[in-house]
């Protein structure tokens, strides 16, 4: 932003301190409006025909900018993607472990991306692969929504579940 001196405008519409227009006045008096009430001129619309300033106090304006920034920062949630890898040919406590681990990321708040790698002749029957992922995505279903139905990949098949929204 700019400030005081830094304003390169000649003429300026000029706001006051307590948000009332003083009108359209040269850079000097309006910089000398500032000085008197001890506060800063600061450009707040550089495009506006004339550029419109208002007087405040500048350090102040930033400190609460950076508050609040700081604020949403704070409230943002970021997700993460987290990976489970299945076979077609998975033992059922197998399948439940893997389960279990799905349902934790889920429960977290992290998207699982749920693999299947077909390895050698295995890649002749996907739906064996197909029934895997789709048994994963039922059992999960309380706690997720399916981002993407299971698809193909070179030797690999994905499905995505995102966790699902909060009331």
């Amino acid at each position: 932003m700019m400030v005081n001196d830094g304003i390169r405008a000649r003429e300026l519409r000029v706001i006051g301190s307590d948000g009332e227009q003083l009108g359209v006045k040269s850079k000097n008096d309006a910089l000398q409006l500032a000085e008197a009430a001890n506060l800063d001129l600061v450009l707040v619309s550089p495009n506006a025909n004339p550029p419109v300033a208002r007087i405040m106090d500048y350090g102040k304006f930033r400190f609460d900018q950076q508050k609040r920034e700081r604020e949403a920062r704070k409230n943002q949630k970021v997700v993460s993607l987290k990976e489970v890898r299945l076979s077609p040919s998975i033992d059922e406590n197998d399948f439940q472990t893997k389960l279990r681990n799905a349902r934790k990321f889920l429960e977290k708040g992290d998207k699982v991306k749920a693999s299947i790698r077909f390895k050698g002749r295995a890649i002749t029957h996907k739906e064996i692969g197909q029934k895997v992922l789709d048994r994963l995505a039922s059992e999960l279903t309380d706690v997720s929504t399916i981002e993407s139905h299971p698809k193909m990949d070179g030797r690999s098949m994905f499905l995505m579940l995102a966790p699902k929204a909060d009331k």
